[in-house]
C-alpha cells in the first residue's frame, strides 16, 4: 500500500468513520495576490524574522520572513487587541524564504504563520494550515500561561491525538483551528544605537571567574526584600537587594537556567505540575515571557537588558544557560507549535522511517544542526542574545547532541566550526554540557579549545572522597589540580575544566550530606525519576535530623565540599542557596517543584545554624580571589623551579614526604598538595611573573583524627592557618601558627588550609555577623 493510500485510509478510519480528508493545497511554492485590503508588498528575504523597518517611499512596516522551503504557501497571521485574525499570505519565495512587507505594521503586533503544503508524515511532511505556527526568530512571545491547563488542549497537535488507533494517531491529520490557545509572536523594535552606551560588559577572565548557578523565579520568589510585585522576575533579579547578595559573596557570573521561550509538557499539567527548570524550548529569541514583571507584548525585552546592566554595573557578567538540543514539540506525538509545522523534515534530524525523530537528548527530537538554515537560527540567536541583549556566554545543554555531524560527535561539526570562527562568539564564554544520551555521547575533555566544560568526573572524585568511596587520590589529585589528564591538549587551560560538586539537577548540597537516596514522591512519578547514582552520604541518618552528633557532621561535611571545591585550580561553579544550606528534601530531580521545594529560602540568611556557612562562602571566594596560585591560568608542572628544589605543586603523605608512585595507588583518606605562590607559571599583563602566596591544603576524609607532619625548610618555615573545617566558626584573624617539620593533629573528615608564613597584608571580608572586619593574608 503507497503512503498516500495508507493516509486516506487511516483519515476515513474503519468503515468510512473519521475526521474529513485535509482539502489539498496546490502542489509548488505559489506566490498569492494577498488579502483584500491588507496590502502585502514583496519585501526581502533577509533578515529573518518580524523587524520594522521603513519600507518603498519612506513607509513604515514591518518585514517578515521565514524559512519553509518545502511549503506551497506561508500566510502570516495578525491579531488585533481583541484576538481576531487577518491572514496575509506572503507573496516571494527567495531560496526557501517566504517574505513579505506589511505597510502600518509595527512594534507590539502579535502574529504567528499558517504554512500549508503536503500531510505525509511517511515522508517527514506534516504540514497543516489549520495550526498557528510561532516564528522562531519571535523576539518576543506572548503566551497563555500552560500551568493554568490541566492538560494541553487537543488542537494545538498536527494530529488527531485522541485517534482511537494509537500506533497510527500521528499519521492522521487535525484540521481545528490551534490559534486561541498557543502562544504569539510579537512583532518589535530594533535597539537603537544607544541602547548598551552606557553599559560595560565586565570581561571576567576565565581564570578569575566564579560562576553561580541560579533560576530568575526560584531566586527572587522568597526574597523579603524584594517588592512583592517584582518576586519571580527579571525585574526582581534586578533588584538591589538581589544584586547585593551576589556581590557580597563574591561571584562573578550568574549562569541563569534557560530564559529561552518555553512551554509545559502535557504530562506534567495533568499532574498539576509544569516545567520549572525551563529546559523545552520553544523561542530561541525570546525572553521567557512569564518572568516579566511589566508585560508580555514585548515588554520583557526591555526588562531583560534592563536586568543584564545592573547585573553589569555590580561587575557580575551574565551566562545563559541554552536548550538548543531539542524542542518544546518532542517527537511524532507531540504538539506542533512552530517547527514541525513550517518544514518538519527540513528542520529535524528524521530516521530512516521518517515518520519518527532522530532522538539523541530523550526529549523526542533533535534540530538537524548540519543543515545550513538550521544551524544559521542557532547562531543567529546566539548573536542576538550577545549583541542585542548583552549576555557575556552561553552553557550549552547537551552540547554533544549539536557538535553531532549525520550521526556521530564530531568536533569538526559544522556548529563547532562556525562558532570557532565567528567574531562574535568566538568571544564571549562558552560552556558545554559536553554528553548527550546517544551512542558515543559522552566527550568530557574532548571539546575543542574556546570551550570550557562542565566536569562531571570533577563532582564524582570530590564527592566520592568526601564520603570515603575513593579505591585510592589519583583521581583526585587530578581534579584538585585542573584535570590536566582531561584539558591539557591543544592549548587548553586549568579553566577549560568548570568544577563543581551540585547543580540543578541532583541534591543540593545540604541534601547531599542528609539523604542517600532519592525523594521524589511529589514528582508524581512513584519516585522512579531522578538518577540513583547520587554519590551522598547521610552521615548516619536519612533525611533532616535533630542528633547534634550528626547535625554536627553535617555541618562539617558542607564545609570541606565548599572549601574544595572553591579552592580547586578549575572554574568554581555554585548552585544557588548551597551557601545558606538550602534544601529540596531529598528530591534530586526537581524539574516539575515550582514551589518552595525550589525556591531559595532566605530566611536561612539569619538563620544562626547557617550564617557560619554563609560566612566560610564568602571568605572562600575572598580568599581564592586574592591569591593566584588559587586561580591558576596554567597547569603546574610538577618539577623543581629552582636550586631549592621548591615545586610549584607538590604532593604530600602524612608523614611531610612527597608521594611515590606506589602511594598513589594505594588507599588513603587523606592528601595534602603544596601550591607555591614563588613559581606559578603565568605572567601578568607586562610580561612580569605573577607571585603570591603559598599554601599547603590537607584534606582528610577519615572519621578518626590522622597526625600530619608538615613539610619543612624549602617548603615553609612556618605556616599560620588560613581555613579550618573542623570550627564551626571561622575566626577572623588568622589561627595558630605551626613551625615546618612539625606534626599537627586534624581532626576526623575536616580540611585544614596553611598559608606559608610571610608578611601580612589586610583584605576586607564579611563575618558571620554581616559586619566588616579583616582577614590577614600572606602575601610573598
Amino acid at each position: 500500500m503507497s503512503s498516500a493510500a495508507e493516509q486516506r485510509t487511516l483519515q476515513d478510519g474503519p468503515g468510512g468513520a473519521g475526521p474529513p480528508a485535509p482539502t489539498p493545497y496546490p502542489s509548488g511554492p505559489s506566490r498569492s495576490p494577498g488579502t483584500p485590503g491588507v496590502p502585502v508588498w514583496p519585501g526581502a528575504p533577509h533578515p529573518l524574522g518580524a523587524r520594522p523597518r521603513t519600507g518603498p517611499g519612506g513607509v513604515r512596516g514591518t518585514n517578515f520572513a521565514l524559512w519553509a522551503g518545502g511549503a506551497e504557501a506561508v500566510e502570516v497571521c495578525l491579531f488585533d487587541e481583541d484576538g481576531r485574525e487577518t491572514r496575509c499570505p506572503l507573496p516571494e519565495f527567495t531560496h526557501g524564504i517566504w517574505h513579505g512587507f506589511l505597510p502600518g505594521v509595527g512594534a507590539g503586533r502579535r502574529y504567528g504563520y499558517r504554512v500549508h503544503g503536503p500531510w505525509d508524515p511517511w515522508t517527514g511532511a506534516r504540514f497543516n494550515p489549520a495550526k498557528l505556527l510561532l516564528d522562531p526568530y519571535a523576539r518576543a512571545v506572548d503566551a497563555p500561561r500552560g500551568a493554568d491547563y490541566r492538560q494541553l488542549p487537543p488542537e494545538v497537535y498536527g494530529h488527531v491525538r485522541d485517534w482511537p488507533q494509537q500506533e497510527y494517531a500521528d499519521t492522521v491529520r487535525d484540521d481545528r483551528d490551534s490559534a486561541p490557545y498557543v502562544p504569539k509572536g510579537v512583532v518589535v523594535q530594533d535597539d537603537g544605537p544607544d541602547e548598551w552606551r552606557d553599559d560595560v560588559r565586565p570581561k571576567t577572565p576565565w581564570a578569575d571567574t566564579v560562576i553561580y548557578e541560579l533560576h530568575v523565579r526560584g531566586f527572587t520568589m522568597r526574597h523579603p526584600d524584594i517588592p512583592e510585585e517584582l518576586r519571580g522576575t527579571y525585574a526582581g533579579l534586578a533588584h538591589p537587594a538581589a544584586v547585593a547578595h551576589l556581590v557580597e559573596l563574591g561571584v562573578t557570573a550568574v549562569e541563569l537556567l534557560p530564559v529561552h521561550q518555553f512551554a509545559h509538557e502535557d504530562h506534567l499539567l495533568r499532574r498539576g505540575l509544569g516545567n520549572y527548570w525551563g529546559y523545552n524550548s520553544l523561542g530561541w529569541f525570546a525572553p521567557h515571557a512569564a518572568y516579566a514583571a511589566g508585560g508580555t507584548t514585548g515588554q520583557q525585552v526591555g526588562e531583560f537588558r534592563a536586568m543584564v546592566r545592573a547585573l553589569h554595573a555590580a561587575g557580575i557578567e551574565v551566562v545563559l544557560d541554552v536548550v538548543y538540543n531539542h524542542t518544546a514539540e518532542a517527537g511524532e506525538l507531540g504538539p506542533t507549535l512552530s517547527l514541525k509545522g513550517i518544514d518538519n523534515a527540513g528542520y529535524y534530524r528524521l530516521q530512516h522511517d521518517a515518520r519518527r525523530y532522530a532522538d539523541y537528548t530523550g526529549c523526542g527530537n533533535t534540530p538537524h544542526v548540519v543543515r545550513p538554515h538550521v544551524l544559521r537560527l542557532i547562531t543567529d540567536s546566539l548573536r542576538y542574545w550577545v549583541t542585542e541583549m548583552g549576555v557575556d556566554g552561553f552553557r550549552f545543554d547537551l552540547a554533544a547532541a549539536l557538535a553531532r555531524s549525520f550521526h556521530d560527535v564530531d568536533m569538526l561539526s559544522p556548529f563547532l566550526a562556525v562558532i570557532a570562527q565567528d567574531p562574535v562568539l568566538r568571544r564571549v564564554k562558552l560552556i558545554a554540557e559536553p554528553w548527550d544520551v546517544g551512542t558515543g555521547g559522552y566527550q568530557v575533555g574532548a571539546f575543542p579549545p574556546l570551550w570550557t566544560e562542565w566536569n562531571d568526573r570533577y563532582r564524582d572524585a570530590v564527592r566520592d572522597f568526601w564520603r570515603g568511596a575513593l579505591p585510592d587520590v589519583r583521581d583526585l589529585g587530578y581534579r584538585l589540580s585542573g584535570s590536566s589528564d582531561l584539558y591539557a591538549w591543544g592549548g587548553r587551560r586549568p579553566h577549560a575544566s568548570v568544577n563543581f560538586v551540585t547543580a540543578h539537577d541532583g541534591f543540593t548540597l545540604r541534601d547531599l550530606v542528609s539523604y542517600e537516596r532519592k525523594h521524589n514522591e511529589a514528582n508524581g512519578e512513584e519516585n522512579r525519576d531522578g538518577t540513583d547514582d547520587n554519590r551522598s552520604w547521610n552521615c548516619g541518618a536519612e533525611g533532616e535530623s535533630d542528633d547534634p552528633a550528626v547535625t554536627a557532621l553535617r555541618h562539617r561535611q558542607l564545609r570541606n565540599l565548599l572549601t574544595t571545591l572553591l579552592l580547586s585550580t578549575g572554574v568554581p561553579m555554585l548552585t544557588a542557596g548551597d551557601e545558606m544550606g538550602r534544601t529540596q528534601g531529598g528530591n534530586n530531580n526537581a524539574y516539575c517543584q515550582d514551589d518552595g521545594t525550589s525556591w531559595v529560602d532566605w530566611s536561612l540568611r539569619e538563620d544562626p545554624d547557617w550564617a557560619g556557612l554563609l560566612a566560610l562562602t564568602r571568605r572562600l571566594i575572598a580568599l581564592r580571589r586574592a591569591h593566584p596560585v588559587l586561580r591558576s591560568r596554567s597547569f603546574f608542572a610538577g618539577r623543581a623551579q629552582a636550586e631549592d628544589g621548591l615545586r610549584d605543586l607538590a604532593w604530600f603523605t602524612t608523614r611531610g614526604t612527597e608521594m611515590t608512585e606506589d602511594e598513589w595507588y594505594a588507599p588513603t583518606d587523606t592528601l595534602a598538595l603544596y601550591l607555591s605562590g614563588r613559581d606559578i607559571p603565568d605572567q601578568d599583563e607586562r610580561g612580569t611573573p605573577v607571585t603570591g602566596a603559598s599554601f599547603h591544603i590537607v584534606l582528610h576524609a577519615g572519621h578518626a583524627p590522622v597526625e600530619v607532619t608538615l613539610p619543612g625548610t624549602p617548603w615553609a618555615a612556618r605556616y599560620e592557618v588560613a581555613v579550618d573545617t573542623a570550627a564551626e566558626e571561622q575566626a577572623a584573624e588568622p589561627g595558630t601558627a605551626h613551625p615546618g617539620g612539625a606534626t599537627v593533629t586534624v581532626p576526623g573528615r575536616s580540611v585544614l588550609v596553611l598559608r606559608r608564613g610571610f608578611a601580612q597584608m589586610r583584605v576586607p571580608a564579611k563575618c558571620a555577623h554581616g559586619r566588616y572586619t579583616f582577614l590577614h593574608l600572606s602575601r610573598r
